[in-house]
């Protein structure tokens, strides 16, 4: 009997056993299913991020009707109960998510609300609306390639969005090539991306310009407004009165301080880099171009205390860089220069070598040097001159004897401008202003065969600077016998060729505009005086063109510059 009492007892047991782990099992379950209900009727808020292929996002009140727009990328609280939109028979119409915006509640899409910032932007493809320059990375000025009008990118990511909610740069892919893109030159069809710009018809003017001497066609250039820079820490002059020095006086530069103070003159063309004439041991040099850094004229901080000194003395100052003529450079990337076909050497033209601007690195280097140039010795402007392709190389072009370098199939015109677009989006960056020299020739209705093209730069560049030399003229242009000896007419006549230009553009650039201050070098061999010096000034501003002018004297000669001063203390605006 005591066996099977024992027996029925660890029955019993058993049996309480599993009744009480049913209980509990039931009591986890209802547990569960209590507070799944009450989820349901009380919900949670998290944390996202307003997400769109638009710059904002439209939010709407609590009656569903229209309230704010805010830009994607926006942090957000949002609800994960749904607000249903009900017709008057009660039936759903739409449905919402609830979100806290600036401690205001808001209704939004669904699709809107994102988990993660770099969801926010959610273009899948866009097209590019003018030739653009692929970067390494979203912060360096490394070039990694170049995409072509038309062509269509893959969106796999972005560097920034701003306060409008546009996003800086989109990382693409395309083919092979991997990298960022400036968003301002993409679009999000094809049939926008292939279209030109057309500013008062005068897209049409430009296309029936075509291809006369070789630099290009200019209808097949970007006419696509180009906002012009201005920063509040960086007031350019309204009118900019320049005396140029070259690497070798800076040392002297309080002499030409002096001299300017004394003559109404408010700013200063300074180089940084000449042919052969490097201004000081920029890192920049040191890491592209070693030649150059060993052979600088002035020491770093010799260098940086006279730009010191021209700031300080309240002077606007701007940095000259020559960039596609550096025999310096081709010593150091005989790669990137113009080359003989027949050597597969670099080409030497008119005594100097010339890297091509079809080349990028080229591009990287002289960039690279200006932005070091501004942020570490203060210039406000950074002046580009040699912006071109040799002259008068047609006959040797024709002939097969040169190879420009030409990577990515360029007209000469289309590489001078997309470098000037690459340019400036990098300089601008670091708050300063960017100028181009050309040849006084670009005035003219055609693409110079050295691919310079007026209303193509001057869409792009803050200020374009023309060099119309009168002695640079041909006897008879402009109907004149001998043009430099009546530099108010020839300038006069050729700053109205240039309002010309200016007026077939929609966003062109101030007119500042290089005068001759040495003696014609030509016979008859005048003597440039200050009535000489003053005559050209009042004929370009007369003919509109009031940015200022800039004095060429390639040996900035003090003697020269004090014998000027009266033309210098005039006063050409009234």
């Amino acid at each position: 009997m005591k066996k099977k009492y024992k027996k029925i007892r660890i029955d019993r047991l058993f049996l309480f056993l599993a009744i009480l782990l049913l209980i509990i099992f039931l009591l986890i379950k209802g547990f569960s299913f209590i507070v799944k209900t009450a989820s349901s009727l009380v919900s949670t808020n998290s944390t996202g991020y307003l997400g769109s292929i638009e710059n904002k996002i439209q939010l709407y009140d609590m009656e569903f009707k229209e309230a704010i727009e805010v830009v994607r990328g926006t942090e957000i609280t949002y609800n994960s109960r749904k607000v249903a939109q009900k017709d008057e028979n009660d039936n759903v119409v739409d449905e919402y998510t609830k979100i806290i915006y600036d401690k205001k509640n808001y209704l939004i899409k669904e699709e809107n609300i994102v988990l993660k910032l770099e969801e926010s932007v959610q273009e899948k493809t866009l097209y590019v609306r003018t030739p653009a320059t692929v970067y390494e990375d979203e912060k360096e000025s490394t070039i990694k390639g170049h995409v072509t009008k038309g062509k269509v990118l893959e969106i796999i990511g972005f560097d920034k969005i701003d306060k409008e909610g546009n996003v800086n740069k989109y990382k693409i892919k395309t083919d092979k090539l991997e990298g960022f893109v400036y968003s301002k030159y993409l679009v999000k069809t094809e049939e926008e991306a292939k279209r030109y710009y057309d500013y008062k018809g005068n897209l049409q003017i430009h296309q029936n310009r075509g291809n006369r001497f070789g630099g290009g066609n200019a209808g097949t250039l970007d006419y696509y407004p180009y906002q012009k820079a201005s920063f509040e820490d960086n007031v350019m002059p309204k009118e900019v009165r320049s005396l140029y020095l070259n690497a070798g006086v800076v040392g002297n530069v309080d002499a030409y301080i002096k001299i300017a103070k004394d003559s109404n003159i408010n700013a200063f063309v300074v180089d940084i880099k000449d042919n052969t004439s490097p201004g000081y041991p920029a890192n920049a040099m040191k890491k592209y171009s070693p030649t150059n850094y060993a052979r600088a004229i002035n020491t770093y901080e010799g260098y940086r205390k006279a730009i010191k000194k021209l700031k300080d003395a309240g002077f606007y100052v701007i940095g000259r860089i020559t960039i596609f003529k550096d025999s310096y450079y081709v010593s150091d990337h005989p790669e990137s220069a113009i080359t003989s076909t027949s050597t597969n050497k670099p080409y030497k033209h008119n005594g100097s070598y010339w890297p091509s601007v079809f080349v990028r690195d080229v591009w990287e280097f002289n960039v690279a040097l200006a932005i070091e140039s501004v942020k570490e010795m203060g210039f406000h402007e950074i002046q580009f001159d040699y912006v071109r392709f040799p002259d008068r190389t047609g006959s040797i072009e024709s002939q097969g004897l040169v190879n420009m370098k030409n990577n990515y199939n360029e007209s000469k015109a289309q590489a001078i401008q997309a470098f000037l677009m690459y340019a400036c989006d990098e300089i601008h960056a670091v708050n300063a202003y960017v100028s181009a020299d050309v040849f006084g020739e670009s005035a003219n209705n055609y693409v110079a065969a050295y691919g310079q093209y007026w209303a193509a730069i001057s869409n792009v560049v803050d200020i374009i600077s023309g060099m119309p030399y009168p002695d640079h003229f041909s006897k008879g242009e402009y109907g004149l016998p001998v043009p430099w000896e009546q530099p108010y007419t020839l300038l006069n006549l050729w700053g109205k060729t240039v309002m010309s230009r200016q007026k077939e553009i929609e966003t062109p650039a101030i007119v500042r505009t290089w005068i001759q201050a040495y003696n014609a070098i030509y016979s008859p061999n005048i003597v440039y005086d200050s009535t000489m010096i003053g005559n050209q000034i009042q004929g370009l501003y007369d003919a509109g063109l009031t940015g200022g002018y800039m004095t060429w004297n390639s040996g900035s000669s003090i003697d020269k510059y004090t014998s000027l001063k009266p033309a210098f203390r005039k006063d050409y605006l009234s």
